[in-house]
């Protein structure tokens, strides 16, 4: 892996996940081209979703061939957990006037070091819940004795049923995309066997895939 303090290393686009309490760092080599950095500035701002006076406010650094910047884990520290609409400003030097030139989505995440909140996503969360109400439902159709009651109940296990099937892909995919981004197999494979002439070999193939 890469020294990721080295400048040389910094990523060429912002990142999609922030974690508060950690070093950031990215640089945008592609704005140089049309806007030299000893004339003009690169900044952003963010505000996060369902608190619009929440937000973060970032400048870039310039050097002949870059724009960079490096956001100090104390600062990041300082970022409350949640979803950030960002957009990135040229600003001219000369006079202040400003445009857009890129926007996006940040998700700042805790830090397990220091966080003691639960780390499970939104969709772990539902297969628990889920499954533990099916477990009372089961429970409630074994004592009662009401055809209505059962009959309600076994709809209900239906539907929860239906749900629990939804975010148990949900999670499962969820779990795809980090060991894919880890470099590791996503445990999602396809064993394809070929059909072979008298005299030759059978050929197997196993392969991962992930969306």
């Amino acid at each position: 892996m890469a020294n990721l303090f080295d400048s040389a290393n910094y990523p060429n686009r912002e990142p999609e996940v922030i974690i508060a309490g950690d070093f950031i760092s990215w640089k945008r080599d592609d704005f140089v081209s049309d806007y030299d950095p000893a004339s003009y500035a690169l900044s952003y701002s963010a505000r996060k979703d369902g608190a619009g006076s929440t937000s973060i406010a970032i400048t870039a650094s310039e050097s002949s061939t870059s724009y960079f910047v490096e956001v100090g884990s104390s600062t990041t520290a300082s970022y409350t957990i949640g979803d950030y609409r960002w957009q990135a400003y040229i600003t001219r030097s000369s006079d202040s006037e400003r445009v857009l030139v890129d926007e996006g989505i940040w998700e700042v995440v805790s830090n397990y070091a220091s966080a003691t909140d639960d780390p499970a996503s939104f969709a772990k969360t539902m297969v628990d819940n889920l499954e533990t109400t099916l477990k009372d439902l089961s429970t409630r159709l074994t004592t009662s004795y009401s055809i209505a009651d059962r009959s309600n109940t076994l709809a209900r296990m239906e539907d929860v049923r239906n749900q629990l099937v939804f975010y148990r892909a949900e999670y499962k995919r969820e779990i795809m995309k980090q060991r894919a981004i880890n470099g590791q197999p996503t445990g999602n494979n396809v064993l394809v066997r070929f059909g072979r002439l008298r005299g030759e070999t059978a050929l197997n193939y196993s392969g991962d895939i992930y969306k």
